[in-house]
């Protein structure tokens, strides 16, 4: 078993051994100067992270998923991230989730004793049903709990893409998986307290895995999430308006064509940018894999739309 103490995620700050002797501004500003060490240490791992989203890109376009492990903090991160590529990208949350240590319930509250168990990744894993196409990307500050750790080494079994997300060199987790992403952020300003700047790191590289994959997958047009799902009426409005800045439409047609094409934004663009109908977008894009772009190339070199309901 690895010694924790040799971890720079576990190791002391010196520059922090007083931090509770000082007032609050003090106390922000020494946190503050830390969490500026982060983005440093994410660029000097950018190679990684972008070959890890394209074999991410790779195996979704097979049908496969996303599937994050992880135990606490981490656990959560990769959970948070999984979400949010719903309503974000339109993305089925039967092909990005969270496995985490302890089940739904470790969401909230520690589960005594789940990260330590190698035997419960599996299960859950196989729960699921992960098979070869499917990317397995494990969380841990440590890069050595255990539950993490058995994750990624079933999934290596299973032919599973595997990535692990550490921010200690040379882990355990980083020696199994197929593409190790390590920021090296330092020892923490509260002694181990790794959801700090060790956190932090996480969320910036899960971001970036999420993001980058959504991006080259098409889920993108020019730097717009065009496959958001508006479902309430801040997020109709970020649609509308999203619509206006793409096509140039007034703001009364971009809302009438939104809802014309059952709030499906990246239709909704398509049927204004080519003056088509909502069954010639959505087969654009169904052809196209989503990707905006492709779609009105397509409609406007394949077919001459007389529709004029848009004018």
């Amino acid at each position: 078993m690895c010694n924790i103490e040799k971890l720079t995620t576990e190791s002391t700050n010196e520059a922090t051994r007083n931090i509770d002797r000082l007032e609050s501004l003090e106390i922000v500003t020494l946190i503050n100067n830390e969490d500026k060490k982060v983005a440093e240490a994410i660029e000097k791992v950018l190679p990684q992270i972008a070959e890890a989203v394209e074999s991410i890109v790779e195996r979704f376009k097979k049908g496969g998923r996303i599937i994050y492990c992880g135990a606490g903090s981490s656990g959560r991160m990769g959970t948070l991230d999984a979400v949010e590529l719903t309503p974000t990208y339109s993305v089925s949350p039967a092909r990005a989730f969270g496995l985490l240590a302890g089940g739904d319930e470790a969401m909230y509250t520690a589960v005594e004793g789940a990260e330590d168990s190698e035997e419960l990744a599996v299960e859950d894993l196989k729960r699921v049903k992960l098979t070869a196409d499917d990317c397995v990307i494990g969380i841990a500050a440590s890069g050595r709990t255990p539950y993490t750790k058995a994750a990624l080494e079933f999934g290596k079994q299973t032919g599973a893409f595997t990535i692990s997300v550490t921010c200690n060199q040379d882990s355990a987790m980083a020696k199994i998986a197929d593409i190790s992403i390590a920021p090296v952020v330092g020892p923490e300003v509260i002694n181990g307290s790794t959801r700090m700047k060790a956190g932090t790191a996480q969320k910036m590289v899960v971001n970036m895995l999420s993001t980058g994959a959504m991006i080259r997958l098409g889920k993108v047009y020019r730097n717009y999430m065009v496959h958001v799902q508006p479902t309430n009426e801040k997020l109709i409005k970020r649609a509308v308006k999203m619509i206006v800045d793409l096509t140039g439409a007034k703001e009364e047609l971009a809302l009438k064509v939104l809802y014309e094409a059952d709030k499906d934004v990246a239709a909704a663009i398509v049927m204004i940018e080519c003056g088509c109908r909502k069954d010639q977008a959505r087969e654009a894009l169904l052809e196209s894999g989503g990707q905006v772009r492709k779609a009105i190339a397509a409609v406007k070199n394949g077919v001459s739309s007389d529709d004029k309901s848009l004018e």
